[in-house]
């Protein structure tokens, strides 16, 4: 099952360094294996890092494949994650919710902070 997470980059830098992700309130799961769903799961949990930031920032979105769906608050093992959306550069309050993330392999985590 592949999840989304929403989170935000100083949330992000704190959970890479302890080598897990926490699941927030928000996280998302495919509906199926779809590009479609994929896509729209993607997008929701771009929204909910949008409202975790509460104005200005970059949103970000952590990706995982996991063998059950977990509670909020579990922690997702870093080796889980298959990768990291997250816009390119900060963004006004209010940006356009549709805009696209960027995709980030794992071992490129680092050059977000």
């Amino acid at each position: 099952m592949r999840i989304y997470l929403p989170t935000t980059l100083a949330l992000l830098a704190e959970q890479h360094a302890a080598g897990a992700v926490l699941v927030p309130d928000g996280a998302v799961v495919a509906e199926d294996d779809s590009e479609d769903a994929e896509y729209a799961a993607l997008m929701t949990a771009a929204d909910a890092s949008a409202v975790q930031l509460a104005g200005a920032g970059r949103r970000v979105v952590v990706v995982a494949d996991l063998a059950a769906e977990p509670a909020v608050g579990a922690a997702v093992p870093w080796r889980e994650v298959v990768a990291v959306h997250a816009d390119v550069e900060d963004r006004p309050a209010g940006a356009d919710p549709d805009e696209d993330l960027a995709w980030f392999a794992t071992q490129e985590v680092p050059d977000l902070f």
